[in-house]
C-alpha cells in the first residue's frame, strides 16, 4: 500500500530545489523507478488568449523581480511548520569563477557554445505571484520542446501560469525573444502525488515571428536509461543567494546515486533557489556546450548541503518526452 504524504516531511535545503519545501519518505518512494504504463503524461493546454497575454505580462523589471519557485515554496513551509528556514551563510559556498573546471562545485559559464542559447530561465505566475526556474531546450519532432523540472509546470495541485522560456537570459534581456507554453507537461508521478523520483517537466513552446524555437536557438540531445556514476555537467540560473539570477552557473564532477529516499542522481553543486529544472548532461563538451540530457536540477536535502539530487531518465521520462515532442 502507498504510504500517504505528511505535514512532517524532511526539510529541504540547496538550491535548485525545493529550498525549505517538504519531501516526505512516501513521497521519494524509494523504490525502483517504475516503468511507463498508464498515461504517458499529465497536460495542461494555455489558450490562445493565454498565450497572448503571458507574451505581454513579462516584462524586463517583471523577470528581474520573479522570484525563484524554491524560496516562495520556502515561505509557505515555514509559515506552515511554524518553523525558521534552515541555511545561512554555512551552508553555501562562494562561487568560483573558473570555466573549463572539473570537477566545479558552482561557478560562472563563461565559456561559449550550444549550451549558451539551448538554456534559459523559465518565468511563471505560481498562485498569483511571479516565480522562476530554468529549462532547457531538446531535439524534438516539434522543434519546440523544454525540459524542465515537474515542480516548474505544477505543485500544490495548481498548473502555473504566464509560461514563458527565455533562452539565453541576460539580466532583465531576451536576446532571443520570450517563447510562450502553448502545453505544459509532468509525469503522471508527479501528478498524482508529487513523488521526487519523477519532478520531470516539459513545455512546448509556440512559435514566435514565424520561427520554431530550436530552430533559433539549436537543441540538445537526450539519453533514456543511461545508468548512473557518470561525469556529469549541470547548468543553472540560480537566483537566490549568493547568486543573482543574471548569469547561467553550472557545476561539473562525478555523479552518484541518492543512498536515501530516492533513485535520484546525486552530484556536488551549490546552485541555488531559481535553477530548478537545469539540465544535467553526460556525455558534455565544454568546447562545443553540447551534450546529452540526462536529468533536471531537482532537490537536496538539508542536512547534506552543498549536494543536489535528480531524477533518473528512464522510461517514464522518454513517455513524457513522447508525448511532448508529439503535441
Amino acid at each position: 500500500m502507498r504510504r500517504q504524504r505528511t505535514a512532517a516531511g524532511i526539510l529541504l535545503a540547496v538550491g535548485a530545489l525545493f529550498t525549505g519545501g517538504l519531501l516526505n519518505p512516501a513521497a521519494a518512494n524509494a523504490t525502483t523507478p517504475e516503468p511507463a504504463s498508464g498515461p504517458s503524461a499529465a497536460a495542461r493546454t494555455a489558450s490562445a488568449a493565454e498565450q497572448h497575454e503571458a507574451r505581454i505580462f513579462w516584462t524586463a523589471e517583471r523577470m528581474r523581480s520573479a522570484t525563484p519557485l524554491d524560496l516562495l515554496l520556502t515561505r509557505t513551509a515555514a509559515k506552515r511548520l511554524k518553523t525558521p528556514e534552515p541555511g545561512g551563510p554555512s551552508t553555501v559556498v562562494e562561487p568560483t569563477a573558473a570555466p573549463a573546471s572539473f570537477p566545479q562545485a558552482g561557478g560562472p559559464w563563461t565559456g561559449s557554445g550550444d549550451v549558451v542559447t539551448t538554456s534559459g530561465r523559465v518565468f511563471f505566475t505560481f498562485q498569483g505571484r511571479t516565480a522562476s526556474c530554468t529549462g532547457n531546450a531538446v531535439t524534438s519532432q516539434n522543434a519546440s520542446t523544454v525540459i524542465t523540472a515537474g515542480h516548474c509546470v505544477k505543485y500544490q495541485g495548481s498548473w502555473h501560469t504566464n509560461w514563458v522560456f527565455v533562452p539565453a537570459y541576460a539580466n532583465g534581456s531576451a536576446p532571443y525573444g520570450q517563447w510562450t507554453a502553448s502545453r505544459t507537461l509532468t509525469t503522471p508521478q508527479w501528478e498524482a502525488s508529487e513523488d521526487m523520483n519523477y519532478d520531470i517537466g516539459a513545455a512546448v513552446v509556440a512559435p514566435l515571428n514565424g520561427q520554431k524555437l530550436t530552430s533559433v536557438v539549436g537543441a540538445q540531445g537526450l539519453q533514456f536509461n543511461g545508468g548512473y556514476n557518470k561525469q556529469m555537467y549541470s547548468f543553472g540560473f540560480p537566483a537566490a543567494s549568493p547568486y543573482d539570477g543574471t548569469k547561467l552557473i553550472y557545476c561539473s564532477g562525478n555523479s552518484s546515486k541518492d543512498f536515501l529516499l530516492t533513485q535520484d542522481h546525486g552530484l556536488g553543486c551549490n546552485m541555488t533557489g531559481g535553477s530548478s529544472g537545469g539540465p544535467w548532461f553526460t556525455g558534455f563538451s565544454e568546447a562545443t556546450g553540447t551534450g546529452l540530457q540526462v536529468s533536471v536540477n531537482s532537490f537536496g536535502y538539508v542536512f547534506l548541503p552543498n549536494t543536489m539530487f535528480g531524477p533518473y531518465f528512464g522510461d517514464v521520462a522518454k513517455a513524457l518526452y513522447d508525448k511532448a515532442q508529439a503535441a
